[in-house]
């Protein structure tokens, strides 16, 4: 147990989502329980995550989310822990739901370095008629930014996307690299555009920094198959294209693709028994599908390593093999190790500040003043 990692969960004491001041103690190791020093309050240890009262074992619940994030349908999971159908749906709802805000909390912090990110959408069969799930990708990290479920492919779904890339990271100097849909050159110019002070007072202007490159890769179909590529840059030049190309993919022959995103395509459909072509599994409900979503995506960033992304072993590493793994999130810098599914479930992520009113304590004053 670690009392600087925890923050108080009482909305009402000022030290609310506060952790690393040691105000927080351990109130009980068998319970595994803290105590908050400032307003006398004890909290569970899982309390904010996805074991939060789980009435049976830690270690069934992790398995079980493991299950379902590599794709294993609930009836299988059902059938073979004797478990009911209802309780399977809630711990994928829980896992979901704590993905969603570890995800938000570590890769929407605003530190990812983007460089070029490819984005595509994903066309999901449901019960009683068809999604949209837009995902993107940040290229040289493999990192999976976040992605967007809607019934419709329209511009409100390519702009919640994009709107979850510029959130990872700085968007100045990126690189987007899209299918021929025209909703991403339209809303990129619009989500991307940053707000240039001028000395006259007034609302500032909002413009489109000079480093930001689209560039498009558009399959021409006949009878159903690709006979033909065509590439183009919406945004910027072709030199400048080329150089961010072979800059963030590490080749200098690189040309304009959408293959990264089409991998990580493949890797969803594979791990997610509700987005496979032909299945039995099929979401009957959108939040179902978005909990999968959330579920796989912050799995593949934390918790799995990926071979593309795997160095050489140096001295001042561990022994162990030739090389050494990596997960996206590593490589991104937003995690010194691969996570477990475990730690994954578990993670404190600390609630939004809350507005108060009245006099700061005094206590809350000086931390101020120190920092």
């Amino acid at each position: 147990m670690n009392p600087r990692a925890q923050f108080c969960h009482n909305p009402g004491c000022w030290a609310y989502g506060r952790r690393g001041e040691g105000h927080i103690r351990i109130h009980s190791q068998r319970e595994r329980r803290y105590h908050c020093k400032r307003c006398d309050k004890t909290f569970s240890a899982t309390k904010g995550t996805a074991l939060y009262r789980a009435h049976l074992p830690h270690a069934l619940v992790v398995r079980v989310v493991t299950l379902l994030a590599h794709g294993c349908p609930v009836q299988a999971i059902v059938a073979a822990f004797g478990l009911d159908e209802r309780t399977v749906a809630r711990y994928q709802a829980e896992a979901g739901a704590q993905c969603r805000r570890v995800h938000e909390h570590v890769v929407g912090a605003g530190r990812v370095a983007l460089g070029q990110v490819q984005a595509d959408e994903l066309r999901v069969r449901v019960v009683g008629g068809v999604v949209w799930v837009a995902t993107a990708l940040a290229v040289t990290s493999r990192l999976w930014l976040g992605g967007v479920v809607s019934a419709h492919r329209d511009r409100p779904l390519i702009r919640a996307l994009l709107a979850r890339v510029r959130a990872c990271g700085p968007t100045h100097a990126v690189l987007l690299c899209v299918d021929g849909l025209s909703s991403y050159v339209s809303q990129a110019r619009r989500v991307f555009r940053e707000a240039v002070r001028a000395a006259t007072a007034g609302r500032p202007r909002l413009v489109l920094p000079a480093g930001v490159l689209i560039a498009q890769m558009v399959k021409q179909y006949a009878r159903r198959r690709v006979v033909g590529v065509a590439r183009r840059v919406a945004q910027g030049t072709a030199d400048a294209v080329q150089a961010r190309l072979a800059a963030t993919q590490g080749a200098t022959g690189a040309v304009i693709n959408t293959a990264y995103i089409e991998r990580l395509n493949a890797t969803f459909r594979a791990h997610l028994a509700a987005l496979a072509r032909r299945t039995r599994a099929a979401a009957r409900q959108t939040a179902t599908l978005e909990t999968g979503m959330w579920l796989l995506g912050t799995c593949y960033n934390f918790c799995w390593a990926h071979d593309s992304l795997r160095r050489l072993r140096g001295a001042t590493d561990p022994p162990g093999t030739k090389w050494v793994a990596r997960t996206p999130a590593q490589v991104a810098g937003l995690a010194a190790h691969p996570w477990s599914v475990h730690e994954l479930l578990t993670f404190p992520v600390p609630p939004r500040p809350v507005k108060r009113r009245g006099r700061r304590p005094r206590w809350l004053r000086e931390v101020a003043h120190a920092t």
